[in-house]
């Protein structure tokens, strides 16, 4: 009897992690607890040796004409020539295999191969939070939503950046087989099986850089100043731009508005102090310009999906934990952990 098949499409300069989470979820024979497991097969324009990153090659076993074969077609990581320019065999492949009720997963970038599919337009989607800009540019018709782990509609996932393979291949076994079975598989892999929250937790937007242009100015000029009641005009003043252009430059380069750019950047700064300092939760929320602590509750849960009390008791633990000896009595305990 044969197992759930998942057809894992890799491409030349694939990031290893992306590859590894699948291989190590799918790939491993764990007939002991559902009997078949997965059958897990890599799939390239051709079959044989492929280049991936730190000087390691995979053998791919499949073509990509056999993607819509398999019941679950997972689009890995994408380097960056490869996200310009997908392969039409990919992408022909993708389409035909959505075309045929097969489930569709992007990890990471693996969403511009979906995008470039037509299976996202008038779709809300994600991707790893660097791209976010980039991908919003290029593909206007996908409603792109970079917090979420990943986003699923039922017949196509798209998930955020690296460590979001983990959570969403989990996520599909979940679906397959069960809570039980995910979170077995979950403790052998010694990680959390189910995070909370999304990608706004880990995430340091840039502040300066070629990314940013003629914006890393008044980008620098605002994170000195988060502690005061910043509003647009006085970005636009800084800039030396209307606020109508000063608006256009961050959706451009950055893919959000100034006033979301702030958000960001207060909660991120509100992360730190949680993580670094003892301050009480009112100081945080005055040192950070949210005002107050109903103010920063808001913004942060809405943000982080956590409340600032949780993120700092989640933190703490994990920073105890991690000098504790690793014994069964000592390793974090899920339900802590799944609100990283």
């Amino acid at each position: 009897m044969s197992g759930h098949v998942v057809g894992l499409a890799v491409t030349a300069g694939t990031p290893v992690f992306e590859l590894a989470v699948p291989c190590e979820v799918f790939g491993t024979d764990r007939s002991d607890l559902v009997d078949p497991w997965y059958e897990l097969r890599t799939c390239a324009a051709e079959p044989g040796a492929l280049p991936s990153t730190g000087g390691l090659s995979l053998h791919a076993s499949h073509r990509f004409d056999d993607l819509p074969d398999a019941d679950t077609v997972l689009v890995g990581a994408l380097a960056r020539p490869v996200q310009l320019d997908p392969p039409a065999g990919l992408v022909a492949a993708v389409r035909e295999a959505h075309r045929r009720g097969r489930r569709i997963v992007a990890l990471c970038t693996g969403a511009y191969v979906l995008a470039a599919a037509g299976l996202l337009d008038g779709r809300r989607a994600t991707t790893h939070w660097l791209n976010a800009g980039d991908f919003a540019h290029r593909f206007p018709a996908v409603e792109l939503d970079a917090s979420p782990l990943y986003i699923d509609h039922g017949d196509v996932v798209t998930t955020a950046g690296s460590g979001a393979a983990i959570d969403v291949c989990l996520h599909l076994l979940r679906q397959d087989h069960g809570a039980a079975v995910a979170g077995e598989v979950a403790r052998r892999m010694v990680v959390p099986p189910h995070r909370e929250g999304g990608q706004a937790q880990v995430t340091r937007p840039a502040v300066g850089g070629e990314r940013d242009g003629d914006l890393a100015p008044v980008l620098r000029w605002a994170v000195e100043r988060l502690h005061l009641p910043l509003t647009v005009p006085q970005l636009a003043r800084v800039a030396h731009l209307s606020e109508r252009t000063l608006a256009r430059r961050f959706r451009d380069t950055l893919g959000i508005t100034p006033l979301q750019w702030l958000l960001q950047q207060r909660v991120r700064l509100a992360q730190e102090l949680l993580e670094t300092t003892d301050l009480p939760i009112e100081e945080v929320a005055r040192d950070t310009g949210f005002g107050n602590a109903a103010n920063l509750r808001y913004h942060f849960g809405r943000v982080t999906g956590v409340s600032p009390q949780s993120y700092r008791h989640v933190f703490r633990y994990r920073a105890s934990a991690a000098t504790a000896e690793a014994t069964p009595a000592t390793l974090p305990r899920p339900d802590l952990v799944a609100q990283n």
